[in-house]
């Protein structure tokens, strides 16, 4: 296995739960190493040219809505196979299906409010790391 990087978002309903601490802790103590952390709000457009890939599914509004209704963090995360890493620390899209002890499954309230993104690919974790942060923002 190699080093990698992927890209994280703790949203806003665990932000406004305040969760983000328990959830940052959880993803140091799976062993991750941040690289870089900020907290922002997206506004409606930052959000739509986010998702893009979404616009046409039916959920695409309620998303953007969702994620500019209050500030979120997004983060770098470097470990060993870091994509599939933290998707497995995330757990399930849907809370209800995650394993017992992944953040989803602590923190998640529903399949639109779930606590966090992660990238799916390393492909994404690129596009989405390069879409946040400037280069000098991950050395």
């Amino acid at each position: 296995m190699s080093i990698e990087r992927t890209f994280a978002i703790i949203k806003p309903d665990a932000v406004e739960k305040n969760l983000a601490g328990k959830i940052v802790a959880h993803i140091e103590g799976a062993g991750f190493r941040i690289v870089s952390i900020k907290k922002l709000h997206m506004t409606t457009a930052i959000a739509g040219g986010f998702y893009a890939e979404h616009s046409a599914r039916g959920f695409f509004g309620e998303l953007v809505a969702f994620m500019s209704r209050s500030p979120c963090f997004v983060m770098c995360l470097e470990s060993e196979d870091a994509v599939k890493k933290w998707r497995d620390t995330m757990g399930a899209t849907n809370p209800a299906n995650a394993a017992d002890g992944t953040i989803r499954k602590l923190f998640g309230g529903s399949v639109g409010e779930n606590a966090t993104h992660g990238s799916d690919s390393a492909e994404s974790a690129a596009r989405e790391l390069a879409y946040f942060f400037a280069g000098l923002e991950l050395l």
